[in-house]
């Protein structure tokens, strides 16, 4: 049995509105499924992504990782920034405290064999970025 310890912020919710109940349901709905939650996970640790980066990181195809991405982004879970011609995800910095744990938790205690590779290979895609910024597409 693994043992997690959890924090107040998590178990106490200062304010339950049927907003933030909404919220939270989108919130545990978009990482309900497990290549979301790879995503989520390697955002959370490595930072910011383009979809060409996850699609190698995860060996999966890009609309795959596209549709993923605008699900996570929906659910607040994700943010995305525009440059030149790429878009980079990354986890929503206005995300709340509640989502900020959650992450943590996701980030720290799974460590499955699967979840492992994806950050080794998502280490080694992002090391092929040139002054941090990807210039490389599905190719590499």
């Amino acid at each position: 049995m693994t043992r997690i310890k959890t924090h107040a912020t998590i178990c106490n919710m200062a304010h339950i509105t049927y907003q933030s109940l909404m919220d939270t349901e989108a919130m545990f709905r978009a990482l309900a499924d497990r290549t979301r939650l790879r995503v989520a996970r390697l955002l959370f640790i490595a930072g910011e992504a383009t979809v060409c980066e996850l699609v190698d990181a995860l060996q999966v195809p890009q609309y795959s990782v596209s549709r993923h991405l605008s699900i996570l982004r929906h659910a607040g879970i994700v943010s995305d920034r525009r440059e030149g011609a790429w878009r980079y995800y990354s986890i929503n910095p206005k995300a709340d405290s509640f989502l900020d744990e959650l992450l943590h938790l996701i980030g720290d205690h799974l460590q499955e064999e699967l979840l492992v590779r994806d950050l080794a290979l998502f280490k080694d895609r992002l090391a092929l970025r040139v002054d941090g910024k990807c210039m490389l597409g599905n190719d590499a």
